[in-house]
This record gives structure tokens, C-alpha cells and sequence, in this order.
């Protein structure tokens, strides 16, 4: 009898392009860490609890509209885990929340397509499952604010 392996660990990528931005311009958004609220819908506030900005171990606060259906706001504390500027990378992984993540990392990319013209923004991420999720459920959550972020970019700077 052959036995299934269930997957103890989440991980996915999405992607999505700007277009007629310099990545520069795109790296300068996603490297600012603690102002993703205005840049992502439904995140209300977002701020520096400890650390420096720019720099590995800034933690930051997030916290997440209520919805007719939630009871309470969700929130989340993350920390910066690595940041390079000149490969326009960074890494960060959520510490405490109450949205369902035990273990997340999530790496994002701004890479130049199209001799400058265009720029690829990339959002890969391991997670431990999240409780009354399927894995194309947390697909579909970053797919949707990645784009989201790209065209808010897109159509602000």
C-alpha cells in the first residue's frame, strides 16, 4: 500500500510586472518597510516597534481593516530578516499575529525586464499550513495584494 506525503511546509511565488517605472523607484517603496499600509489595501497602520530603519531586525506592526464578518482586527508583528540594495531583495518573517500564521517567511524581489522599461516584482514565501486555509487560499491572498501593489505603483509614481 502506498502512502501519501503531506506536505508539512507552504511554498508558493507570484508575480507581477510594473510597467514604465524604473526599479529604482519600485525598490525605494518596497524597501521602506514600515509604510507598506499605503501601498496594500485593508492595512490600516503600519509601524516601527524596534530596531532601525533600512536595516535586519526592524520590527514592525501591522494592523488590518475589520470586515463585517471578523469580530476583532487582525494583526501582525514582523521583523525585517535581510535587506540587500543592490540586488533590490529583502526577507522578512512574522513574529506574533492573530491572523493564523505560526511560521512565515516571505522574500521580495524587484528585478529590471525590458532594458528598464518594465519591473518584475516578486513575492515567494514558506509557511508552515495556516489553520481553516488551503495553500491556494494564502496563493490568492498574496497574489492579490502583490498586484494590488504593483498597480498602486504603477499608477503613483
Amino acid at each position: 500500500m502506498e502512502q501519501e506525503t503531506v506536505s508539512l511546509r507552504w511554498e508558493g511565488k507570484k508575480v507581477a510586472h510594473v510597467n514604465g517605472i524604473m526599479a529604482e523607484k519600485i525598490w525605494s517603496v518596497v524597501s521602506d518597510f514600515c509604510n507598506i499600509h499605503k501601498w496594500l489595501p485593508t492595512i490600516d497602520t503600519c509601524y516601527r516597534v524596534e530596531g532601525t530603519e533600512g536595516q535586519p531586525g526592524l520590527v514592525r506592526y501591522c494592523t488590518s481593516t475589520k470586515t463585517k464578518d471578523e469580530e476583532e482586527t487582525k494583526w501582525a508583528r514582523e521583523r525585517l530578516v535581510k535587506i540587500d540594495p543592490k540586488e533590490r531583495c529583502l526577507s522578512y518573517e512574522v513574529l506574533e499575529n492573530n491572523v493564523g500564521f505560526k511560521s512565515y517567511v516571505a522574500t521580495i524581489k524587484v528585478m529590471t525586464v525590458d532594458s528598464g522599461n518594465v519591473c518584475r516584482l516578486e513575492w515567494s514565501f514558506v509557511s508552515d499550513p495556516i489553520d481553516g486555509w488551503k495553500k491556494e487560499d494564502l496563493e490568492a491572498f498574496v497574489d492579490f495584494f502583490l498586484k494590488h501593489w504593483a498597480n498602486k505603483m504603477e499608477m503613483n509614481l
